[in-house]
């Protein structure tokens, strides 16, 4: 089992919420919609209309089923927390900026807690939401939107760094593992002039050969690290997010 009992206990509410709205739909409605398409294109189609975490995130009212993968982690090991400075990367739609907003109280609704700060970075167009600020369309590895980010975050720092970008797949599975480990070891090379010391970056990676380049380099600059796969990753996934913690801080930081 991947979660911790608090964790469990959150996705069984969750789940709870998601059956008694299940009970209310007619699929088999839904699904002779779209019997024009290819099967492939269906199978995904009644997959995605069945996916509990999609039904959740309606319930909820994220902007996607990825909040909860975000929010399990967050169960599980203490990410955000109210007051931290957050930089959210490949932010679009934007569910996991909602979760960072709402757990460190970047919209300030609870006024006996410290107020946060979320900045979510993206290509695509992200809607606004209060509580975050977003820099979009903007590039995460231009120089120029690298700027503007250290403009934007408080103090120009932030203490959470977190990435759930992928390039747009290929299909060629061992291409899009290499395009993705280049990503996030990119974001890696922003971290020593953005990343609080002990600060926290969390990154999507899936699974393949050049995985360790990646380990690799977090062991070299955090004191812990830890592959975490949440039960909102779907099974078949090679999805898995790399958490590093304790950032140790290049010599003469802050």
């Amino acid at each position: 089992m991947w979660c911790q009992p608090a964790c469990s206990l959150f996705l069984t509410r969750s789940l709870k919420l998601v059956w008694a709205s299940l009970q209310r739909q007619r699929f088999h409605t839904a699904g002779s919609r779209y019997k024009s398409r290819t099967g492939a294109e269906h199978l995904w189609l009644t997959r995605h209309l069945r996916d509990p975490f999609v039904k959740a995130a309606k319930v909820e009212s994220y902007r996607c089923r990825s909040a909860f993968k975000l929010l399990e982690m967050n169960e599980r090991h203490q990410i955000l927390r109210p007051g931290l400075r957050v930089l959210d990367c490949g932010a679009a739609p934007g569910a996991w900026s909602q979760v960072a907003v709402q757990r460190v109280n970047a919209a300030g609704t609870d006024p006996s807690a410290p107020v946060g700060f979320v900045l979510g970075v993206d290509l695509l167009h992200i809607f606004p939401l209060e509580g975050a600020t977003f820099l979009c369309p903007a590039d995460v590895t231009d120089p120029r939107t690298f700027r503007k980010i250290q403009e934007l975050l408080p103090g120009g720092r932030a203490d959470v760094i977190l990435s759930d970008m992928a390039p747009n797949a290929t299909g060629i599975r061992s291409l899009d593992h290499d395009r993705l480990i280049s990503l996030c070891l990119s974001l890696l090379d922003m971290v020593p002039e953005v990343l609080h010391p002990r600060g926290t970056f969390l990154c999507k990676t899936w699974a393949g050969s050049q995985s360790h380049r990646l380990r690799k380099r977090l062991t070299e600059e955090f004191q812990n690290i830890r592959t975490v796969k949440p039960e909102a990753s779907r099974k078949e996934s090679s999805e898995v997010y790399l958490l590093a913690t304790q950032y140790r801080g290049k010599p003469g930081g802050l």
